[in-house]
């Protein structure tokens, strides 16, 4: 059997403060992408929203327009600095994600407006400096926790409609989807049932949903799929508008939580180990003991988008 890993490769989570100042979340996510890559790191994540701070009342204001591809640098810094970057330390970088503005005739945005529409998008860069994936959040967090927390992103952004799968040559594929879309295991079905070895969940959970869920929801992807999981957060401001719970982390295929970090700022760099996949699968044979005859294979037929 084929290994879903070609070769062991070490992943960074980077647990970035985020700040209010746009050019300096760029330059200050540089040093730590550096930082991770001189310990070894060939494919690296930011976390949601890692160039701006994280509420409705933020996004059109840090938003960037990502689009014709690639936009200029006036249209979106961040998309160059990724791109340059990416380059300059010679690793695969899984932008976390970004405001995005789509401006298009008779668009309606979440927040009503004509010709205007927000995303929550990831942008993923190769070693060579090109774009190779965008991910727009399919599922926009709209919660309601009486006493706790009430949050609705689709007051302002839009959803993505597709299911994303980057092949890496040298190391196989990964799927990254956003945040709140760890709570939907279909996308995660579908992505390890087409192959993946790794699913990435740039991610900013507050400190209840974080304290509740943040790790089961790791834990559980890997478990039923038995593929690796890394969830990366921004780190804990308690003077911010959004208080996000960090712990970032890499689950191993068995759910084991290889490394997490506290609230604070911080870099895991965690090498994922080729054969690991297959050597779970063969243990509890998920793969060969599923019931198509009873239930449907949610990876299988045209009904969702790639």
């Amino acid at each position: 059997m084929s290994s879903l890993l070609k070769q062991s490769v070490k992943l960074a989570l980077v647990q970035l403060a985020c700040t209010a100042d746009k050019a300096h979340n760029l330059s200050h996510a540089r040093t730590k992408v550096l930082e991770a890559t001189k310990r070894g790191a060939k494919i690296v994540v930011l976390p949601e929203c890692f160039n701006s701070p994280y509420g409705t009342k933020y996004f059109p204001q840090y938003a960037e327009t990502l689009l014709p591809s690639p936009p200029s640098e006036d249209q979106s810094p961040t998309f160059h600095a990724l791109s340059k970057l990416a380059k300059e330390a010679n690793a695969y970088i899984v932008g976390g994600s970004i405001p995005e503005l789509v401006e298009e005739e008779g668009a309606k945005g979440g927040d009503g407006k004509d010709g205007k529409k927000w995303y929550n998008t990831n942008l993923t860069f190769a070693p060579s400096g090109e774009l190779l994936a965008t991910h727009r959040k399919v599922h926009l967090f709209d919660i309601d926790i009486p006493g706790k927390i009430k949050f609705k992103e689709s007051d302002v952004l839009s959803p993505g409609n597709k299911i994303t799968l980057v092949d890496i040559p040298e190391y196989g594929k990964i799927a990254i989807a956003i945040c709140y879309d760890i709570r939907f295991p279909e996308l995660a079905t579908i992505a390890a049932r087409k192959g993946a070895f790794l699913l990435l969940y740039p991610g900013a959970f507050n400190t209840t949903t974080g304290a509740l869920h943040w790790e089961l929801q790791a834990r559980a992807r890997a478990m039923d799929n038995q593929v690796f999981v890394g969830l990366c957060s921004p780190s804990r401001d308690m003077d911010a508008d959004y208080n996000a719970w960090g712990h970032s982390m890499v689950v191993d295929p068995n759910a084991e939580v290889l490394e997490q970090l506290d609230e604070k700022e911080g870099i895991v760099v965690q090498e994922l180990k080729a054969g690991r996949i297959e050597e779970v699968r063969k243990g509890i044979p998920l793969y060969t003991q599923r019931r198509f005859d009873v239930y449907p294979d949610v990876s299988v037929g045209g009904k969702f988008k790639e």
